[in-house]
């Protein structure tokens, strides 16, 4: 970083940005294996918060790789720079006063505190899609499961990277005991209970 750099002070603050949107912003970090059911789950809570005239964003991981990160594989380093820079990213929207839902697999959990340090207490909510092993390679939405299995895709989570399971997260969904509404719905009830969406 050069050593000529000096931070610019702005005259409205992330307080002034939320005041007039009637909202807390926050991250709403959904993670998961592939197929677990994030994408579909984060989908399905912005458009509740638009029903509810909420400002939002929804970051998504194919999406993403197709500017902001293009370039970047599925190594290690590469797994560790994608969360990186999404994470300065989210960290605008928060500033900008705006809910940003992210749908990453984010595998390890150091990259996932990492953002949470970014950003004030409370303003990032993770969100454990826990779905089955056996039952994302089912789904196989993009038949990447069947691809790694015949090592065509390497360094894929959960046949041959790790993923990390999330100790704590804020919200805990089981898609294979709920359905993917019922998972939206406990997001959306989980922001209203915690003041994040109150009128």
């Amino acid at each position: 970083m050069s050593n000529n750099l000096v931070w610019h002070e702005q005259h409205l603050s992330k307080k002034d940005r939320s005041k007039i949107k009637n909202q807390k912003p926050c991250i709403l970090w959904f993670t998961g294996l592939s197929g677990s059911g994030k994408s579909t789950i984060a989908n399905a809570v912005e458009t509740k918060l638009y029903e509810l005239q909420k400002h939002t964003y929804l970051l998504d991981g194919d999406n993403v790789r197709m500017g902001l990160n293009k370039g970047l594989g599925f190594s290690d380093e590469d797994r560790v720079e994608n969360i990186r820079r999404i994470a300065e990213v989210s960290k605008l929207f928060v500033d900008a006063g705006i809910i940003v839902l992210t749908a990453f697999i984010s595998p390890f959990e150091k990259d996932r505190e990492m953002v949470r340090n970014l950003v004030e207490e409370k303003e990032f909510i993770e969100i454990f899609v826990d779905t089955p092993l056996e039952i994302c390679e089912q789904r196989d939405p993009k038949g990447l499961y069947r691809k790694a299995r015949d090592g065509a895709i390497k360094n894929f989570t959960g046949i041959d990277s790790l993923y990390e399971k999330p100790k704590f997260p804020q919200i805990h969904v089981e898609t294979s005991m709920l359905s993917m509404e019922e998972c939206a719905k406990m997001v959306i009830k989980y922001l209203e209970k915690n003041g994040y969406i109150n009128d």
